[in-house]
């Protein structure tokens, strides 16, 4: 059943440098579907594109050893600040992608990538790169689901959360052709953000599903076939 998603808790606030992603309703969505995963007694978790770094700490809170990996070095900061005042252990690293941890592999692997569809072909700079994911919303999506495989271990899973605007199936197919069985495990509707009713036009252009200027979320789910 498809849901309402409510905002995520702000208590504790996550403080952010300017330009990084802030914790929203889809951080909430995915670190539920964490929650459900049996990651204590030191699991080894990796977070793709950190952010803030809420996923990371939430995964650490529940017993888990994580990385944690961003390419913009202001997300970095913010989750090892974030880290340092929670008092959670983390190692945060600066790289793209899972090129960031060479040779490793993980028993559980999430992400929620930027995922927002855009005029621009390709994700620019500054603030907007933290959503904003070409004309299709799946420039790093796509890259997160050919990534995955290689850092999963035999008996792994992975948890990517996005917007069915850029495409359910894809994901699923995508998954498939790199060796993962996947499934949609969640759904939730919220509300355009300000960024997506700035584009209802274009989206409509596009045939995307923006008639109703509401969002569905999905959390992805995906173990090594």
């Amino acid at each position: 059943m498809t849901t309402l998603a409510r905002p995520p808790s702000t208590s504790p606030r996550l403080r952010t440098l300017p330009g990084v992603y802030e914790p929203q309703h889809d951080t909430r969505l995915l670190a539920g579907a964490l929650q459900r995963e049996d990651i204590a007694g030191g699991a080894e978790v990796l977070d793709l594109g950190t952010g803030s770094g809420a996923l990371a700490l939430e995964a650490a809170r529940l017993g888990a050893r994580v990385t944690a990996v961003d390419i913009s070095w202001r997300a970095v900061l913010s989750a090892r600040f974030n880290a340092m005042r929670r008092r959670q252990k983390i190692a945060v690293r600066h790289g793209d992608l899972a090129s960031a941890v060479p040779g490793r592999s993980f028993d559980l692997v999430v992400s929620n990538p930027p995922y927002v569809p855009s005029p621009c072909a390709w994700p620019p700079k500054g603030a907007s790169r933290s959503w904003d994911a070409g004309w299709d919303g799946r420039a790093l999506l796509d890259r997160v689901c050919d990534a995955a495989p290689a850092v999963l271990r035999p008996t792994g899973v992975l948890l990517v959360v996005h917007s069915a605007l850029c495409g359910v199936e894809a994901t699923l197919d995508r998954l498939t052709a790199a060796g993962l069985r996947a499934s949609v495990t969640e759904r939730a509707t919220i509300p355009f953000g300000p960024v997506l009713l700035s584009r209802l036009d274009w989206l409509r252009e596009r045939g995307m599903p923006a008639a109703e200027s509401l969002e569905e979320l999905v959390i992805v789910r995906a173990v090594p076939a």
